[in-house]
């Protein structure tokens, strides 16, 4: 089924006049030149990854620190993983094709679930803008699809909760998928 989903878009990219696959990750970003070219291999190629879903869970993160996200050229090599490393690849491969594009984070943040006693609440996807409105692709949940044009996060936000059937609690555009620490004032001392 893979395979002629692959096949299917490789067709129609042609057609298109889009990029043909790349044997690699450097060859993919001298040959990719839109958020679109990126969102079509990531639709013929991303596979979900539900055991890696558990280990980057918030109870795992708490014991353990978690695990690596995924190096984009790794993600390429082997595109299984989980909306983080997605997120990752799209980010990173469109800031160096399409730096005009704006490539950046949307960290959606769901009420808590239960899943084999382990905490899922994140949700990661990439977004950029174009002609002053916002878009979103690199989604684990429906590889292959952009979402937009949108005139705000916000509308998105609360189409995407409607699609999802559960409420958003919050959300956030950020610049890295790396947690920020909180720098601590220093206190003075009497």
């Amino acid at each position: 089924m893979r395979a002629a989903r692959a096949l299917m878009l490789l067709a129609l990219g042609a057609a298109c006049g889009a990029p043909a696959w790349a044997d690699d990750y450097a060859q993919a970003l001298q040959r990719w030149r839109s958020a679109e070219d990126v969102n079509a291999w990531i639709g013929a190629n991303f596979s979900y990854d539900p055991p890696r879903a558990l280990q980057l869970s918030e109870t795992q993160r708490r014991r353990t620190g978690g695990l690596p996200i995924l190096e984009p050229q790794d993600f390429y090599a082997a595109p299984v993983g989980v909306c983080v490393d997605l997120s990752r690849f799209a980010v990173e491969t469109l800031r160096r094709i399409d730096p005009a594009a704006a490539a950046g984070y949307l960290m959606i943040e769901f009420a808590p679930v239960q899943l084999q006693g382990q905490t899922l609440r994140l949700h990661w996807l990439a977004s950029f803008r174009r002609d002053g409105q916002h878009y979103f692709f690199a989604d684990s949940e429906r590889p292959g699809h952009i979402a937009g044009p949108y005139a705000s996060t916000r509308q998105f936000i609360d189409d995407y909760a409607a699609w999802r059937g559960r409420p958003i609690v919050g959300h956030r555009e950020l610049a890295s998928y790396q947690r920020q620490t909180r720098a601590l004032a220093a206190k003075a001392t009497p």
